[in-house]
């Protein structure tokens, strides 16, 4: 095979055709996921399994569009229009920094409750991500935080850990 046919063939595989395709198994692995959801639906007649379904159909719709576009030749544009540069090292302090927010989440999430960890979790984040003001960011924290909750549980049915708050809210 000559180098020329040897580039030819490459040609349809691309980054963004990978990209592409993760989106599109994704959202397969949502839809998928979600089916074995069952639950009956809240007052608002929304069960727990609208938005995965939807999250899902999207992405599978997306990825589906974005494969079509990468095979008639469509390519992802430089970065170039982005208030970045491109050239400057990773932040890793914030990256291990994000990602032990997220780990002591998880850990903690069935011993704290859904109010106070995801509380925690936002602050955490925001002051990870480089909040100025850290009272603010607190209270934008708290208030997510119980507003998740309430849409969640007291919206849609879906059960959140109540940890040490159970009963009060």
């Amino acid at each position: 095979m000559s180098e020329a046919e040897e580039r030819k063939g490459r040609r349809w595989w691309r980054p963004e055709l990978g990209l592409a395709l993760v989106v599109l198994a994704l959202g397969v692995f949502v839809v998928v996921g979600t089916l074995d959801v069952a639950a009956a639906a809240s007052q608002l007649g929304l069960g727990p399994r609208f938005f995965p379904m939807l999250v899902g159909g999207s992405m599978i719709l997306i990825g589906l569009l974005y494969v079509a576009d990468v095979l008639r030749g469509g390519r992802g544009d430089p970065e170039e229009s982005e208030d970045i540069d491109v050239d400057a090292p990773a932040d890793w302090r914030s990256v291990g920094l994000v990602s032990g927010v997220f780990l002591a989440f998880a850990a903690l999430l069935n011993v704290l409750g859904w109010v106070i960890g995801a509380s925690l979790l936002f602050f955490g984040l925001s002051v990870a991500l480089g909040a100025e003001h850290k009272a603010r960011a607190a209270v934008i924290a708290v208030v997510l935080g119980v507003t998740t909750y309430l849409v969640f549980v007291k919206g849609l049915g879906v059960t959140l850990p109540a940890g040490p708050l159970g009963g009060v809210i």
